[in-house]
């Protein structure tokens, strides 16, 4: 593994959101759902493509807060742009868990 510098790591900004819609994403490649996330007004919202359909379903996503990157470049899935990188923790059989607080945060808090 290859370390990185204190540097590097403030230039990954880290926030939380909270889930505003989620929609399985049709024409997506690998099993994916479309997010809406709420930042905060620093931030605002933005949308993200996350590969989480083995744990989660989209009607009890909404209202969830999580973490994720903000400040990679657009990238676009398919015919959607995606704004954001919701975190998770890639299990054995490649099943993801989303990363949150423990507890209710202000969304756009910043992960350090």
């Amino acid at each position: 593994m290859e370390a990185i510098t204190w540097n590097d790591f403030e230039k990954v900004h880290i926030h939380v959101g909270t889930i505003l819609r989620a929609q399985i994403f049709e024409k997506a490649r690998n099993p994916a759902y479309q997010l809406e996330i709420d930042f905060g007004p620093e931030i605002g919202i933005k949308r993200s493509s996350a590969q989480i359909t083995r744990l989660y379903q989209p009607e009890e996503l909404p209202g969830r807060q999580v973490v994720a990157v903000v400040n990679f470049p657009v990238k676009q899935i398919a015919n959607f742009f995606s704004e954001c990188l919701v975190l998770g923790v890639v299990g054995e059989d490649k099943e993801i868990v989303l990363l949150q607080p423990d507890r209710p945060v202000k969304n756009g808090h910043r992960i350090a």
